[in-house]
């Protein structure tokens, strides 16, 4: 029990108070004096650390003076263009992200049958606005007529044969041999072809792909849905019979299935569409019916 003894006689010490006095040099008495104990020192000094922390606290967050510290000044400048790419990339992230959202959303509306949504400058676009500054010349009229005219020079004539150099690459076989009584036309909401043959018509794939649809509807019969390389997505439907499965892989001109049979007298045309990242394209360009 001698150490508890101690522990109490050292608890009463730390706050006895102590008598701090002056006293004058040359008669030696008194000039001030002041009680202390060692408990009130520690707690000033407490005091004192946590006031100096409030102080430093306070001009860090609301005055520059971090600004006026070697080093740090060209910290912030990289912290602060750190954060404007990461902005840029996150908007760029954003309008990829939009535009996949679109693609998976016209693909579902695709398999579903219904109407997709198809992009359509507005009437108020930019690009159409006459950006006419001065009045043509009669040497500029000369050089627009002939640059929109058929002659050698014609950029019509340039952009026709560009676009089937491009088409001309894509080498893609016809579905289905028949006659093309409904052509491709956005204004008219017609997505595709329309396509008159025979009854159970034999149906083949356009290109090497694997099929991410195959399915029965009572307003479209069978509808078969491949995927192609480079975004590129066919649609065949009007269909009287399916010969493949979803997951399965195609080649080109394999046959996937029979056109619909006559019904009721009438006869159902065969449909085909082809899309390219999302949006429809004239099947026309692309293969020769």
């Amino acid at each position: 029990m001698n150490w508890l003894n101690n522990i109490k006689a050292w608890w009463r010490g730390f706050f006895r108070k102590r008598r701090f006095n002056m006293l004058n040099a040359t008669d030696l008495s008194e000039e001030w004096h002041m009680h202390l104990s060692p408990a009130s020192i520690f707690a000033g000094l407490i005091a004192f650390l946590l006031m100096l922390f409030i102080i430093t606290l306070s001009l860090v967050a609301y005055t520059p003076v971090l600004e006026f510290l070697p080093g740090y000044r060209t910290e912030a400048d990289r912290s602060r263009e750190s954060l404007i790419q990461n902005i840029i990339r996150l908007d760029s992230m954003e309008r990829v992200m939009n535009d996949m959202m679109t693609y998976n959303e016209n693909i579902s509306l695709i398999m579903e049958g219904r109407t997709p949504v198809s992009r359509v400058l507005a009437s108020s676009d930019s690009s159409r606005i006459s950006k006419v500054l001065v009045m043509p010349s009669r040497e500029d009229s000369l050089l627009r007529a002939e640059m929109e005219g058929s002659g050698p020079y014609a950029l019509s004539g340039q952009e026709n044969a560009s676009r089937s150099k491009s088409h001309e690459a894509i080498e893609l076989a016809p579905p289905i041999e028949g006659i093309i009584t409904v052509h491709f036309d956005l204004k008219a909401n017609n997505y595709g072809v329309k396509i008159a043959s025979t009854a159970a018509a034999r149906v083949a794939a356009v290109d090497n792909g694997t099929v991410v649809q195959s399915l029965w509807t009572p307003e479209a019969g069978y509808t078969i849905i491949i995927q192609h390389a480079g975004n590129l997505l066919s649609i065949y439907r009007n269909l009287s019979q399916s010969l493949v499965t979803t997951g399965q892989t195609i080649r080109t001109g394999e046959q996937i299935g029979y056109s619909a049979e006559d019904d009721n007298g009438e006869v159902k045309l065969f449909e085909f569409e082809l899309w390219n990242n999302g949006k429809p394209v004239d099947p026309e360009r692309y293969i020769v019916f």
